[in-house]
């Protein structure tokens, strides 16, 4: 059993709470499911857009106003509880119109995603 605050927690992880990448032993360790929770300040942008996507996803807008990007398309979400589900092989971005709290769901987790400094 794990009891936290998903706010403190996600400071520790970029934002992530749930996953593949959590310790074997630590029952937040999923190879099914990761979950993470987003806070974003106003202009905040994803470094780069996801492709070769092999997830399912779902983004649950908290608080703010938050734009995920589609390629041909931008989906606003702008009212608590809006979200938006999207495949695999589905390339996004996204950006924080206002500071926004998000919190995302993507199943399989799996490695291969994390943007880092060299990338």
């Amino acid at each position: 059993m794990y009891v936290g605050n998903a706010g403190k927690d996600a400071a520790l992880d970029s934002g992530w709470i749930l996953g593949h990448f959590k310790d074997g032993a630590d029952p937040r360790h999923s190879e099914a499911v990761e979950v993470k929770w987003g806070v974003h300040p106003r202009g905040d942008r994803r470094a780069q857009w996801v492709t070769g996507e092999e997830r399912t996803a779902l983004l649950v807008l908290i608080s703010g106003r938050f734009h995920v990007e589609f390629p041909g398309r931008v989906v606003v979400l702008e009212q608590q509880g809006d979200y938006v589900v999207w495949g695999r092989g589905t390339e996004h971005s996204w950006v924080a119109e206002e500071e926004s709290v998000v919190m995302t769901v993507r199943w399989p987790s799996v490695p291969g995603y994390a943007v880092t400094a060299e990338s």
